[in-house]
């Protein structure tokens, strides 16, 4: 039986969208997808209280105990939640960037977006929090990010964009905001400091439905499925201009945008059309596994997530670095 090229391609096309895609990565991200899910679920049901996998979905859907149901839908699941918001918008921005810039070593972290919401979010615990309501805290992240991005790009600016430029520049860029960061901590109060450094770390912890999943939720809903179906514009633009662009959300959550979008090459090749879910999964299931181990590991202490992706992905960075000493 003869296999041609197309019958290898699932191609979905509309007036305003063309999506071609490998069937191997149909299956990778439907695999992905599934132990995403499975995952989800467990995490759910670790902590203090054990609840089985079977009791965690029928309290999900209404049909636990009202101590389970109380236990998974308004303490975990939120936090469950908002690790793959966040796991999967953190790969998608390190993937773009990769793409756009052309370099491995971008991601939001490399290139000054993480360190300028961090920033952000610590001049607003310091200056802005007795006179503004915290919800406003992403806002300034937001804020910082971008100003942060902005002024890598002017720096780097030398007849265009080199992206070896561009990342080395962000990298000592990312070293100075974070040491203003710490000059503002060691100078202020001890409350602020332990807020600014939860924040520098990177957390789910205290996350809820009304203040953390609700607002994110429908940004993510809207944008990665765009994001997904422009794809082929992302293939296109790695032939073309460099520019980087990224947001950061959730506290300083460091190297899942660097990480998750090499293991999702390694899974599927580098077609964005692919290579964006599949990423997205990935950084869901990394974020799940950190928020996992850092609230179970030594309990009754909650170590932050953002510890344990550092500790994987800063040897991985410097290996990267090694790699690509002599291109």
């Amino acid at each position: 039986m003869k296999t041609t090229a197309r019958s290898r391609y699932v191609t979905l096309r509309g007036p305003l969208y063309s999506y071609l895609v490998h069937k191997k990565a149909v299956t990778v991200t439907l695999l992905l997808l599934a132990v995403t899910t499975v995952l989800m679920i467990v995490s759910t049901g670790i902590g203090s209280v054990y609840i089985a996998p079977g009791e965690v979905v029928r309290s999900i859907f209404g049909f636990g105990s009202d101590s389970s149901e109380m236990i998974v839908r308004s303490l975990r699941l939120p936090r469950v939640i908002m690790a793959v918001l966040i796991g999967a918008a953190l790969a998608v921005s390190g993937a773009i960037l990769q793409g756009i810039v052309r370099n491995s070593l971008a991601s939001p972290d490399t290139v000054g977006t993480t360190g300028g919401a961090t920033l952000g979010a610590v001049l607003f615990f310091f200056f802005l929090s007795n006179k503004l309501s915290i919800h406003l805290l992403p806002l300034a992240a937001v804020i910082g990010a971008f100003a942060a991005t902005l002024l890598v790009y002017i720096l780097s600016w030398k007849n265009g964009v080199m992206p070896l430029r561009l990342v080395l520049v962000g990298i000592g860029f990312s070293a100075a905001m974070s040491s203003l960061s710490y000059m503002l901590m060691i100078s202020g109060p001890i409350v602020l400091a332990n807020q600014s450094l939860t924040f520098m770390t990177g957390s789910v912890y205290g996350v809820s439905w009304e203040k953390s999943v609700l607002p994110l939720l429908p940004w993510m809903i809207v944008l990665l499925p765009l994001i997904f179906l422009c794809a082929r514009h992302l293939n296109i633009q790695g032939l073309g201009e460099d520019i980087a662009k990224g947001v950061a959300f959730g506290g300083a959550i460091n190297f899942i945008g660097l990480l998750a979008p090499h293991i999702g090459r390694k899974l599927v090749g580098p077609s964005f059309g692919a290579l964006l879910p599949v990423s997205a999964l990935c950084g869901a299931i990394i974020l799940l596994l950190a928020d996992l181990a850092g609230r179970t590991l030594l309990p009754p202490h909650d170590i932050p997530a953002g510890v344990f992706t550092a500790a994987i992905g800063a040897p991985f960075f410097i290996y990267l670095l090694y790699r690509s000493r002599h291109r």
